[in-house]
């Protein structure tokens, strides 16, 4: 339940409030400044008081936040870079892509690993530009503190909160005011289903498309704003239960409908009603004192290489191609530029062109920086370069592991609250099957840090299925394969559960499976005579091609009828290889097997595409033609 702390508070908001009362082309030169302040760093071509304006309204609401919500994570590990345009025609290049097209926004919030991105621009046709910072920084808070929400629920805090004002000399806080645009879409009827408001992810079309992302946000702010205000909060501790039964991995449904205890028609009908009424009711607080921070902001001219860099980047983050021209840019107008050369290589990566990334990210690393984003990159980069275009690593060649080492290493120790550090590393020690227990530790802390990731809790559980830790293993798969937000990451999850399970029970039947093979040191495989028996598991059949055996497992060429299969194991002398048939000797020698034999292999499933491969081999029974 300690996931679930950030939103318990804030749907108990009143409860809780123990500090008050009741374009493809780099742009042309122009001014850029930043700004700097305790918790952000501002940078734009908009007027610098303007900017400057951002920075404390930022500071203002994390402020009050963290006094409204005293067990909530304020300090993200992630840093927050906010680039604020003049106008819509200099922002416009730099908006959100969705199937070819530019998404019209006033402002989006970019996640990123290494660093997030709030956009904007101050020149807006209506509305108060200051609803886009919050609704987004709200975006930034809810990852750094809680599993992920459903999308609906994300968005419609975010909405809520994004009515955010501060009056009477800093002192009062006005929460809930109604969004009249929201109330005009709602009130002409058009309406999702609650079961389909509640299905919507990140990829559905009402989420992206234009002309169904309005009623999508319209009906998502109006549900979270009844369900915290309406009916005098009747149904204010039903939303507190169905958000914990959601963070303990409980199903949509199930949850809906024990929480609420009612159908989606009850509710919706509801929802219809209080939107009718035309009635919202707002939450006002009145601080003792004026709300304090530190209100230091300093700020400095951006050189024309800075601008071309921040704004690559921001693309980098946002997975446009375009990227790479600002980032070249940038390195033109200053070749010791360390973090545009680093963000080049990412971006060259992208395009499969390793050997132009690893010159950029040598480069940045030999200018000695200390910024702790380069070593990141570099170790990235590398890790890229071993995937390659089908995105798995078959293979780790010992340098460029201990390499990976280092430059993650050297991250941490410039930046001890960067968790993607911590992640990359412990993910470097799983694919080369070395130091696994430091890999665990490694996740545990990255959780610590962003605990609303759930591609930590996949990964440790890949390392704890790896070690063979199956009751550890199931704790941490079994409420990401019921909850995680993103459909794939359910699938994997649920993908690797029911790999734990065969495992383990394929352990429990055959506890002893030593006998038989011989280490692959020694280059050949003893294959042993034995009556007929039945191995549990996925079969490949077909013939057996080649043994190769390294000092990092054996792997095992099958070619079936209708396809190959490549079988690995780290440790082979769990194999058993027995044989039916006469036509094959007492051993085998890896490598090369002409003639290939036939042979029907009992394997497990892969838990992990990226290391390439089918899955690994239980069992090796060599047959007769036809049988």
């Amino acid at each position: 339940m300690k996931r679930f702390a950030l939103l318990a508070i804030a749907v108990i908001l009143f409860s809780l409030l123990l500090w008050f009362k009741p374009s493809a082309s780099a742009a042309p030169k122009e001014p850029w400044v930043s700004v700097q302040s305790k918790n952000f760093l501002l940078l734009g071509n908009a007027n610098e008081k303007d900017i400057r304006r951002v920075g404390t309204r930022l500071e203002q609401f994390r402020e009050v936040f963290s006094k409204l919500f005293p067990k909530a994570n304020v300090n993200s590990p992630v840093p927050m870079r906010v680039v604020i345009f003049k106008n819509r025609a200099a922002y416009q290049p730099f908006m959100p892509v969705y199937q070819g097209g530019v998404s019209e926004v006033a402002g989006y919030f970019q996640s990123g690993q290494d660093v997030n991105y709030i956009t904007l621009t101050t020149e807006l046709n209506s509305g108060d530009p200051y609803r886009v910072i919050f609704h987004e920084y709200v975006h930034a808070l809810l990852n750094d503190n809680a599993f992920r929400p459903p999308a609906w629920f994300n968005e419609g805090l975010a909405e809520y909160y994004s009515t955010f004002e501060i009056s009477d000399g800093d002192k009062k806080v006005t929460l809930g005011k109604p969004l009249a645009p929201h109330v005009f879409l709602l009130r002409e009827n058009r309406f999702l289903p609650l079961a389909r408001l509640f299905a919507v992810d990140h990829g559905a079309p009402e989420y992206n498309e234009r002309d169904k992302k309005g009623v999508f946000y319209a009906e998502s702010w109006a549900l979270v704003h009844y369900l915290l205000l309406g009916n005098s909060g009747k149904r204010q501790p039903q939303f507190i239960q169905y958000l914990g039964m959601l963070a303990d991995g409980k199903a949509i449904g199930e949850s809906f409908q024990t929480a609420f205890q009612t159908d989606y028609a009850v509710l919706e009908k509801e929802l219809r009603e209080y939107i009718s009424r035309n009635s919202y009711p707002i939450q006002q607080y009145t601080a003792q004192a004026k709300v304090e921070f530190d209100a230091a902001l300093q700020s400095a001219p951006l050189s024309e290489a800075e601008v071309q860099y921040y704004l690559g980047d921001l693309l980098l983050h946002s997975n446009r191609t375009e990227c790479e021209t600002y980032l070249a840019k940038a390195i033109e107008l200053d070749p010791k530029l360390a973090v545009a050369h680093a963000a080049l290589g990412l971006a060259k990566v992208r395009g499969q062109k390793f050997a132009e990334a690893k010159q950029h990210l040598q480069r940045a690393v030999a200018l000695n920086t200390q910024n702790y984003l380069v070593p990141y990159y570099y170790a990235q980069v590398l890790l890229d370069e071993l995937s390659g275009s089908a995105r798995v690593i078959q293979d780790v060649p010992e340098a460029t592991g201990k390499l990976m080492r280092e430059q993650l290493r050297k991250t941490i120790a410039l930046a001890p609250a960067f968790a993607d550090a911590y992640r990359l590393l412990a993910f470097v020690n799983l694919i080369t099957n070395e130091e696994l227990n430091e890999a665990v530790t490694l996740l545990k802390r990255a959780q610590q840090l962003t605990p609303g990731r759930d591609e930590l809790g996949s990964l440790l559980g890949q390392v704890y299925l790896r070690q063979e830790k199956y009751d550890e293993a199931r704790r941490v798969l079994e409420p990401l394969a019921k909850s995680a937000a993103e459909p794939q990451l359910r699938a994997q999850a649920q993908s690797m559960l029911d790999a734990v399970n065969r495992m383990a029970e394929m352990r429990a039947r055959y506890p002893a499976q030593q006998e038989g093979v011989s280490l692959p040191a020694s280059k050949t495989v003893e294959v042993k005579p034995a009556p007929r028996r039945r191995f549990e598991g996925e079969k490949a059949d077909g013939v057996l091609t080649r043994v190769d055996c390294t000092d990092k497992g054996m792997t095992l060429t099958v070619k079936g009828e209708r396809r190959t299969f490549e079988l690995h194991t780290t440790t082979p002398e769990r194999v058993q290889f027995v044989t039916y048939s006469q036509e094959v000797g007492q051993t085998l020698t890896c490598g090369p097997l002409k003639p290939a034999p036939r042979v029907s292999v009992t394997y497990r499933f892969s838990t992990d595409a990226r290391f390439g491969f089918d899955g690994e081999p239980i069992a090796v029974e060599f047959v007769k033609e036809g049988n």
